[in-house]
């Protein structure tokens, strides 16, 4: 039985079976996708064994990492039903679908850990909130659970009600940085440097900020107060920030995304499942 099967190769899938690989054999992998072509290129790519099932892989693995989209949810829940049993740990990294739900369309005997990952995993530096009742796991198990985090980058442990702001956090922010990112390399550009060198300076300043705020432990304000000389250049431009609502812009754009998961979230909250009716 291989130790990790995944069910589901997209982007957040394959982002953690290469994050695996780096600590693990490729023996210890299995994988199963609705793609033959995506099977193949994964195969090819990775060497990683693959079922030719949603219940194949369950069958055969010891953790069940579920990554496919949550409009998939339904299927692929009624295809391991039957399969997955207690002894198994079952890892969800789909919004909208809380513990309770699953637990409700599988078993209620069934361990699960519920995540949310971020597309910075594909790069090895992800934030991954995770919550999951640790007293139903052994301390080997909470081992290997922190394993598979930490090799996609940072995680921490949240209660589960709020997973809707992680999402907010890390889930779906990256967007808003990506968009920072283009935007002030626009300004830049529109100064006359070329756009590949505008990337890489603007991409560079975002990463070494971060890791800033991560290192130092300080108050970003006081990182930002640290740039910002009396009549400099910086406080220009922050005062032209502020004139332009960057903050509330934020902030709303937070509200929006939190406000859309509550109405996921409350959509999901079923006793019962459709499929199991």
């Amino acid at each position: 039985m291989a130790k990790i099967g995944f069910i589901g190769m997209g982007n957040m899938g394959y982002a953690m079976m290469r994050g695996l690989l780096k600590v693990v054999d490729k023996a210890d992998l299995i994988f199963a996708d609705a793609s033959a072509e995506r099977v193949k290129k994964v195969y090819n790519e990775t060497g990683v064994i693959f079922a030719d099932s949603n219940a194949e892989c369950c069958a055969k693995s010891q953790i069940v990492v579920l990554a496919v989209k949550p409009q998939f949810y339904p299927q692929v829940l009624k295809n391991i039903e039957n399969i997955i049993k207690p002894n198994q740990i079952l890892i969800s990294i789909a919004p909208g679908y809380s513990i309770a739900r699953l637990k409700a369309a599988l078993s209620d005997q069934i361990r699960i850990v519920r995540a949310m990952p971020n597309t910075p995993a594909l790069v090895g530096e992800g934030m991954t909130g995770i919550c999951y009742d640790e007293a139903k796991f052994s301390a080997e198990e909470v081992a290997s659970l922190e394993m598979i985090f930490s090799t996609m980058g940072r995680f921490k442990k949240v209660n589960e009600n709020l997973m809707n702001a992680v999402t907010c956090a890390s889930g779906s922010s990256p967007a808003y940085v990506f968009m920072f990112i283009e935007a002030l390399a626009d300004g830049v550009v529109a100064c006359g440097m070329p756009r590949d060198m505008a990337y890489e300076f603007v991409a560079q300043t975002v990463l070494g900020s971060a890791k800033m705020v991560l290192d130092t432990k300080e108050h970003p304000g006081k990182l930002k107060d640290m740039v910002c000389s009396p009549a400099g250049t910086t406080i220009a431009g922050v005062e032209a920030l502020e004139e332009n609502g960057m903050r509330n812009a934020l902030m709303k754009a937070v509200r929006a995304c939190y406000a859309r998961y509550e109405e996921m979230n409350k959509s999901s909250q079923e006793t019962t499942t459709p499929w199991k009716k």
